[in-house]
């Protein structure tokens, strides 16, 4: 073979496999939405220019799973997509429509493009439509976003993608050696992404004294501080949101979330009046369920149980959602009666006492019996209108385990768990997190859910 040549084969044990599903599926899809009388040339090439187009994106997490963790990029042995590429559903079929349209065989012409990507791409994603409202007040608002842990090379293509979309402005943090040398591996054009070095800050001064300031009472000698900006990304990163030097960071990729959680907390502060949590969002089967406190207080009393559902209602509703919380519990509704439950029973008094509780309530319940729209015929007392959409769990282990096997073992997207209720937006990974999730976590912090009113 000559080692100045492009091969593409039928053949799946070659690169460049000329694969029949990465086109005739699309095809139909396109020429079915708009109702065309034939699939024309026009409509083939257009395929084909946009497989073209496809090939020279960076690949998703979905293809290098595919490719045993290797990342192919656009070559010489990677010229056209893989059939493991999720994107080809929603990219292929509106270049194949509109060469419908524009050849005269369309007989129920698109009028919107862009609203019929967004269809197809909720077909494959559950969580693309929420996440399509949020990107695209991202868009207009243009934050500066934190990647604390810029020298990760998912961190860096998280990055590069959030910028790509529109998102945001992204700022790595990190040697400018280590993550230009991580961009050229990935193809990331030098100069592309913003870099800041903490040693080399400019900044680190002002951001040494306000720490300080803060610090001081608490064991710290200036020097230690000083060490801290110098070296802790995430102690820098949410100095520089302290300052107003950046609008919302995304960290975790190398840390555990405790100890991230610990850096924010150094510099910021909780919001006036509200609860720090950590809240997923579960999106199962056209149901959308948020879950809290996911990462933060281990086992909440009752007070903090109260706090967490005020904090997850408020959250929910900035996001277009219309809460109904449950507190649950292994009980539902006082059986069986136990001591492990008082606390549940604590939260749901507590709010009963409060004026101002503009979202609806209940508890203590078992999940099923939260979920299920006709529990009413049962418990005609209960306060909910419909089925729970949030739900306060117990204890943390409890919202994590459940969070986790959703994820794991059905067919839930689950984004999060997202940080709510700090001064500034910090949005925290779990450990080994794809580049995709890295990017929706960015795209929270970007939208600042605790400032956003509903």
């Amino acid at each position: 073979m000559r080692d100045d040549a492009i091969i593409a084969t039928g053949r799946s044990d070659y690169p460049n496999q000329v694969n029949n599903v990465l086109g005739f599926p699309y095809i139909f899809r396109g020429a079915l939405d708009v109702r065309a009388r034939s699939i024309n040339e026009e409509m083939k090439v257009a395929c084909a220019q946009a497989l073209a187009e496809l090939a020279r994106e960076d690949v998703p997490d979905e293809v290098a799973a595919a490719y045993h963790g290797s990342r192919p990029s656009f070559g010489r042995d990677y010229i056209i997509p893989t059939p493991f590429d999720p994107r080809l559903i929603s990219f292929i079929p509106p270049f194949v429509a509109q060469a419908a349209m524009d050849t005269g065989v369309a007989r129920k012409p698109i009028a919107d493009m862009d609203a019929y990507r967004a269809s197809l791409k909720r077909r494959a994603d559950p969580a693309a439509a929420f996440l399509e409202g949020v990107q695209a007040h991202c868009k207009d608002l243009q934050r500066r976003i934190v990647f604390a842990e810029g020298e990760e090379a998912a961190v860096v293509r998280a990055a590069f993608s959030f910028k790509n979309q529109g998102l945001g402005h992204p700022i790595l943090i990190g040697r400018e050696a280590q993550v230009e040398a991580q961009m050229e591996l990935m193809g990331v054009p030098a100069g592309s992404l913003e870099i800041l070095n903490a040693r080399l800050s400019d900044n680190n001064p002002v951001y040494t004294d306000m720490l300080y300031a803060r610090l001081q009472r608490e064991g710290y000698l200036k020097r230690d501080v000083q060490r801290l900006v110098n070296q802790d990304r995430n102690v820098f990163g949410c100095c520089m949101l302290k300052n107003g030097d950046a609008d919302g960071m995304v960290t975790g990729v190398t840390r555990n979330y405790d100890v991230a959680l610990n850096d924010a907390l150094m510099v910021l502060d909780p919001l006036p009046g509200q609860a720090v949590i950590g809240m997923s969002m579960v999106i199962n089967r056209g149901k959308t369920v948020f879950i809290a406190d996911t990462s933060v207080t281990e086992l909440p009393q009752g007070p903090q149980l109260a706090k967490i559902a005020i904090e997850a209602a408020r959250a929910v509703n900035a996001v277009g959602f219309t809460p109904r919380v449950a507190f649950l519990s292994y009980s539902t509704f006082g059986n069986p009666m136990g001591e492990r439950g008082e606390k549940v029973r604590d939260a749901v008094a507590i709010l009963d006492r409060m004026t101002g509780i503009d979202f609806e309530y209940e508890g203590d319940m078992n999940a099923d019996v939260a979920l299920n729209p006709n529990h009413r015929l049962l418990y005609p007392f209960s306060r909910l209108s419909g089925p729970a959409n949030v739900l306060v769990m117990p204890a943390i282990h409890a919202a994590s385990i459940s969070t986790k096997l959703l994820e794991s073992m059905s067919r839930a997207t689950v984004i999060g768990p997202m940080l709510l209720g700090l001064e500034k937006p910090v949005q925290i990974a779990s450990l080994g997190a794809t580049v995709g999730d890295i990017v929706n976590l960015a795209t929270i912090a970007a939208y600042d859910v605790d400032r956003v009113h509903g």
